[in-house]
This record gives C-alpha cells, sequence and structure tokens, in this order.
C-alpha cells in the first residue's frame, strides 16, 4: 500500500497522510453511525462510559467531543479498525505481528470543539519498544481551521517530555518544553477517507474547530505485538485476543527507548480533556 518513499517518510519524519483508504461509502455509513451516537447524547447530563460531553451541552446542542472504546460499542467501527487496507499499512510499519490497541471518536463540532494540548501517546501508555502508532480516518474533510490534527516532525525521535504539573500525571507536555518546539508543527489535513499516521512518541495536539463543517476524527491505536505494556491493564486472554496478525509471544522485545511513568494520576475518568485542564499554564500557547 505504501511506497517505499512514504515508509521511509515515516521513519524519518513520523507521520503520514495516505489518500482514498476508505471510500465514499464507507464514510458515508461510518457518519450515519456517528450521527446515531451524536443524538443518543442529547440526553446526557454527564460523561459515561461511552460519551465524552464537555462544556455547555444541551439537549439542544450537544457538545459531544468523544467516543470512548467506539470498536466496543458498534460493527461499524469495529469493521473499520480491521480494513484489509489499514492491516497492509500497518505490516509495512510494524512488521508482519500487530496487535489492536484501543480506539477513540473525537468529536470537533462547528464552531467550536476542545482544544487538546501538546502531548505524546507514549507518555500515557509506554511499552518495551515503540513499534507502535495512531492511525486517525478523517469522517469529514480537514482543512487549516478544522482543528487538524498538529505534530512536531522528527519529534518521535526525541525525548519522552514532561507530562506532569505539580507532581501529577496530566497529559500535556510543560510549557517550558513544548514552547521550543511547538512552532515547527504541521497540520496533518486531507479529505474525508484519508487517514493520519503518526508514531507513538510523537508530538501532537489541535486547536479548536473555526470552520462550518464539524471535524470527526475516528483513532486507532496499534502496536507490534512483541511490544508489552510496561503498566498492564487486563489479563493476557484478553491482551491476546486483540492481535490482529501473527501469533502471541510471551517474550516482548525491549528496547531503549525514552520511558516516564504516568504515575500518580489525575482522579478523573481517564478523559485527556479532564486530566489537562489540571495542568499549570503559563504564557505558552497552542500553534497558530
Amino acid at each position: 500500500m505504501l511506497t517505499e518513499d512514504q515508509v521511509a517518510s515515516y521513519r524519518t519524519e513520523g507521520y503520514l497522510v495516505v489518500p482514498d483508504i476508505f471510500t465514499p461509502g464507507e464514510i458515508a455509513e461510518l457518519n450515519t453511525v456517528t450521527d446515531t451516537f451524536v443524538e443518543a447524547s442529547r440526553a446526557l447530563t454527564q460523561s459515561d462510559a461511552v460519551f465524552d460531553i464537555g462544556p455547555g451541552h444541551a439537549h439542544a446542542d450537544p457538545k459531544l467531543r468523544r467516543i470512548k472504546d467506539p470498536t466496543h460499542h458498534h460493527a461499524a467501527y469495529d469493521k473499520a479498525m480491521r480494513h484489509p487496507k489499514l492491516i497492509a499499512i500497518l505490516q509495512q510499519l510494524l512488521g508482519d505481528a500487530v496487535r489492536f490497541d484501543h480506539a477513540k471518536l473525537n468529536i470537533k463540532p462547528v464552531g467550536g470543539g476542545a482544544e487538546i494540548d501538546w502531548h505524546q501517546d507514549w507518555a500515557f501508555y509506554p511499552h518495551t519498544n515503540d513499534d507502535m502508532l495512531a492511525v486517525g480516518v478523517l469522517l469529514d474533510d480537514v482543512g487549516p481551521r478544522s482543528g487538524p490534527l498538529q505534530v512536531v516532525p522528527g519529534s518521535h525521535k526525541g525525548p519522552t517530555l514532561n507530562h506532569h504539573s505539580n507532581a501529577i500525571f496530566c497529559g500535556a507536555i510543560d510549557d517550558a518544553e513544548a514552547e521550543p518546539i511547538a512552532g515547527t508543527a504541521v497540520p496533518l489535513m486531507g479529505k474525508a477517507g484519508s487517514i493520519t499516521i503518526h508514531h507513538v512518541r510523537m508530538v501532537h495536539g489541535s486547536e479548536p474547530n473555526t470552520s462550518e463543517t464539524a471535524r470527526r476524527l475516528l483513532l486507532f491505536s496499534y502496536a507490534a505485538v512483541d511490544a508489552w505494556p510496561l503498566l498492564p491493564k487486563e489479563g493476557i486472554d484478553a491482551f491476546n485476543e486483540r492481535i490482529l496478525t501473527g501469533a502471541p509471544t510471551l517474550s516482548p522485545r525491549q528496547v531503549a527507548v525514552p520511558v516516564r511513568i504516568p504515575l500518580p494520576k489525575v482522579e478523573t475518568d481517564g478523559s485527556i480533556f479532564d486530566n489537562q485542564a489540571h495542568k499549570q499554564r503559563s504564557t505558552a500557547a497552542m500553534p497558530a
């Protein structure tokens, strides 16, 4: 699926945008399903195990900002996570044996949506090696005003930055460490049906959506089968059930990569939006 140049670019820069992976029909199905979740969220007054709602949420004006673990809640999302074109790409970048890690669907409605501060996914779930990445499926056309995912090229080869505030893990990079690199960020934009790919150690974030259309991004995280979490969250059977290709192993591959343990954690439901609200701010801003 990927050319040699695309693979080389991913290794060097840490990200890719690949157009036309999902067909218009596949995207239409995913959007129809997503619309049903938005409608269901109208009845909520607070976030729960499925829905993460933002400030100002109301029945007449839903502010659904995330569907948690969407692959658990609808077959269309699970099918998308296993898309043959995705699997082919993953095997080029991660090797023949691939494990699905987790999913989320981030929504930035028209005229708003939550900002996500600079962070590295690696800071949340360090593993024995960093053959891990996130695929973002663009359910809408994404332009410069859509609040696109922004990445710092090459940052996947750098350190694991400080995501603690007042000695508590808040899931956002300390401003003093973010400021020197934030100005080099690039937006990942494209037509609906495109995918973004970013390495697990990539510094990234996003601004609110100021466009006239929603920005829905379906995110799937994947790992090489021999990448094992340093902080396990489940038993071995559930861990192995998420293998998409290849065989399980009891011999994790260990690589000397920089790690910071994400403990102690903020006492929230685990939402990155709530966690990052605990960050102590300086004068640093998100990218323009």
